[in-house]
């Protein structure tokens, strides 16, 4: 590598953003630090393998897997077309994160298309700061396994959106979500990888909500979000595309590709709420969901 060459890699390198490069047929030639920090996989495992190889695996909101025909990446190399789209990438540790896409063709020194590059920005609002976590950890609010608030944190957070709907008319919804079929896989695999797949679940949970939202662990295989801003159709939207992303999050264990789904109720709280009534309603609604056949969202109207 020459100078010039080592000076633009060390540039690109240094990027917070991901970087990669694709040769025309969408092999990976090159993989920058910010795309093994936003995606957990080394340059080492990726270069020389398609995009699509178990790898990002890009899909849209609904779930729906954009590598085959809707692939930024194709369009640009096939017509030289520049995109910007969000779309959700795989993680090496299974789970689903929100990122901001940019690709543009790369044209060799006589204008021809000889490939194209893709920048990604993650997009996930993750609330606390390292600060405010240590804090947390300390009054021991945290949820030692998937490092997201306990039950213990999401009563106090229940009680207080509560309180300022109540006094303000700060709408908001609660979500409840249940791992389906969770004991088969601790029966099948064993309590490590049942561990895994909470983790998977809660960092998918985590990502894919705003800065102003909350999930927390309620115990078990059983989560609570809190969505703020929400009326009943924005809460089902919300939660039908957690449901949706929660479903195309896996990791493989053995050959095997683990993955699950999840059953979601929920409901926006109403003037005359406490917590117990609010979570209620929302239980009462995720059983509607496992009773339609699981992997569903059921809100109250």
């Amino acid at each position: 590598m020459d100078h010039n060459n080592q000076f633009y890699k060390d540039i690109l390198d240094n990027l917070y953003d991901g970087v990669y490069f694709v040769d025309l047929e969408r092999r990976i030639t090159y993989w920058n630090r910010g795309a093994e920090r936003i995606t957990g996989f080394p340059a080492q495992k990726v270069v020389g393998t398609c995009c699509a190889d178990n790898i990002l695996m890009h899909v849209d909101e609904d779930g729906i897997n954009l590598c085959r025909d809707r692939c930024p990446l194709k369009l640009i190399v096939e017509k030289g077309e520049v995109s910007e789209v969000e779309v959700y990438l795989h993680h090496a540790d299974g789970h689903r994160v929100p990122v901001s896409v940019r690709a543009s063709p790369i044209f060799s020194e006589q204008g021809e298309i000889v490939g194209a590059v893709e920048v990604f920005s993650d997009l996930s609002n993750l609330v606390s700061s390292q600060a405010d976590r240590e804090e947390l950890v300390k009054a021991a609010l945290i949820d030692p396994l998937t490092d997201i608030g306990n039950r213990r944190y999401t009563q106090a957070k229940l009680q207080a959106s509560l309180a300022e709907f109540q006094q303000h008319r700060l709408t908001f919804g609660v979500l409840y979500l249940d791992i389906d079929r969770f004991k088969r896989v601790n029966d099948t695999f064993g309590h490590d990888i049942g561990d895994q797949v909470l983790r998977m679940v809660a960092n998918t949970l985590q990502h894919n909500l705003r800065s102003m939202d909350y999930v927390g662990r309620w115990g078990g295989e059983e989560f609570v979000a809190i969505v703020r801003n929400v009326n009943p159709a924005r809460l089902y939207k919300v939660a039908a595309k957690l449901c949706a992303l929660v479903r195309q999050s896996r990791f493989n264990h053995q050959g095997k590709q683990i993955r699950v789904t999840v059953s979601v109720g929920g409901a926006c709280a109403q003037p005359d709420d406490n917590v117990e009534s609010l979570l209620k309603r929302a239980d009462s609604l995720l059983y509607q969901s496992k009773g339609k056949g699981r992997n569903q969202v059921s809100i109250s109207d």
